[in-house]
């Protein structure tokens, strides 16, 4: 069998009576007439013995054998019957059809080994135009399988040829063929010569159009005509059109680059986040939220509290907490509160909820934590104190002197403008030092 071989797909359809479960096998036997006839047969055999008519899924049973081999422009007479037959004393019930193969220009076939030989896979993109009334240029792509053409120019009757040989495989070439009529739409036939096929070559066909004009005049139409006498009074309207255009534009632009100088745009910042701790004397109710309500409605911050995370504080734990909402914060806000007096006592400190009998004073642990970025004028811009009344840290908390100080309500409105400074505009130089020395001796 040759390399490339064309096989034929054959299935058939059992037919659901009771005699399929005596069926066997069956026989196929194939006959193909051309130039030479050909006569095969094959049994295929049922592995196991049919237990119902229909396949389990529904349907009818349906096989395929692939194994016979397809010439080429061949007509086949294909038959079948099953083992054993299903009368014992009358003649093998058989079903027959009739197939002929298509040529090497089938998109199956051409790539059969004899049709690739005779040129089926060779596209020679032909273009064929008339450059006068005797002369036709046609042009193609050569083969690799060979150098020898014809080109033949067919209209009702051939009326021009032309021998081509091109040393150049694989190259595209152009042949000038002399013809004795008229060759618009005239079929242009290429035949090619090959060793693999001689003769018997596949050849390929076109169609000859006119040469597209190249340095000829368009002539001007009575329309073009009228058109260039308005070209003298349009050119002139055209001209001042575009002088308004452009000084209406540099207007605009003076206007906008006035408006931006003497009106700049206010620009709405995103709120930020704040880290809000607190001693545990402070009165969480009276104080901490008062001071938190202020935050958000007057200066559009986002607060974290110890207060609101107990939770998350119990599953991390308060280190890696203060820990991460530091990173997380845009600012560190030391609460400090000297109104330590019996209101406070009777009124907060004794309700439920209250700091001081629920939650854990994260205030030493957190400033602790931070205090080694109180010496870095890196970081020191984060951190802020604010106190109610008059300021009295302890000495234990002498370090957050280096901090900006606000005293609310005094203060109020430059604490909210420090809150979205993103850099430190005061002098640190001294308040450096000092924390330098207050957090080395801690």
């Amino acid at each position: 069998m040759e390399d490339n071989s064309i096989l034929m797909n054959i299935s058939w359809v059992l037919r659901a009576d009771a005699s399929i479960r005596l069926l066997t096998a069956t026989k196929i036997c194939v006959t193909g007439k051309s130039n030479f006839q050909s006569y095969s047969c094959v049994r295929c055999n049922y592995t196991e013995a049919f237990q119902t008519q229909t396949r389990p899924s529904g349907g009818k049973w349906t096989f395929s054998y692939i194994g016979f081999p397809v010439e080429l422009n061949t007509h086949y007479f294909i038959g079948a019957h099953n083992i054993p037959n299903a009368d014992m004393n009358g003649d093998s019930p058989s079903m027959s059809v009739n197939f002929t193969s298509p040529g090497c220009l089938d998109h199956v076939m051409k790539y059969k080994k004899k049709c690739i030989e005779a040129g089926s896979l060779w596209d020679p993109n032909i273009t064929a135009c008339k450059k006068n009334e005797e002369i036709v240029e046609v042009n193609f792509t050569t083969s690799p399988l060979g150098n020898r053409y014809m080109a033949f120019i067919q209209s009702n009757i051939v009326i021009g040829m032309s021998h081509v040989s091109e040393q150049n495989k694989g190259t595209r070439t152009s042949v000038l063929v002399p013809v004795t009529g008229e060759s618009e739409g005239a079929v242009v036939q290429l035949t090619p010569y090959f060793h693999t096929c001689g003769n018997d070559c596949i050849g390929r066909k076109g169609i000859v159009v006119l040469c597209p004009q190249t340095g000829a005049p368009f002539p001007l139409d009575n329309n073009r005509s009228g058109l260039s006498g308005w070209i003298p009074l349009l050119l002139p309207a055209l001209l001042v059109a575009t002088c308004v255009l452009a000084i209406g534009i540099c207007l605009k632009w003076r206007h906008e680059k006035i408006k931006k100088t003497s009106f700049p745009s206010a620009v709405l910042l995103p709120p930020i986040k704040i880290l809000v701790v607190y001693p545990s004397e402070i009165c969480f109710h009276h104080t901490v939220c008062y001071f938190t309500e202020f935050l958000q409605n007057h200066c559009r911050s986002e607060v974290i509290l110890d207060k609101w995370q107990k939770k998350k504080i119990a599953e991390m734990g308060p280190v890696q907490w203060l820990t991460t909402q530091k990173k997380a914060a845009d600012k560190v806000i030391f609460l400090l509160s000297n109104d330590v007096n019996a209101m406070c006592d009777g009124t907060c400190g004794k309700s439920e909820g209250s700091p001081r009998e629920n939650s854990q004073d994260l205030f030493p642990l957190a400033f602790n934590l931070f205090c080694s970025d109180l010496r870095s004028q890196t970081h020191l811009h984060k951190y802020l104190v604010v106190y109610f009344r008059e300021a009295d840290t302890k000495d234990d908390y002498n370090a957050l002197h280096v901090c900006p100080m606000y005293h609310l309500m005094k203060d109020a409105a430059t604490f909210c403008t420090e809150l979205f400074h993103v850099e430190q505009h005061v002098s640190v130089g001294k308040r450096f030092q000092a924390c330098h020395n207050r957090c080395s001796s801690l």
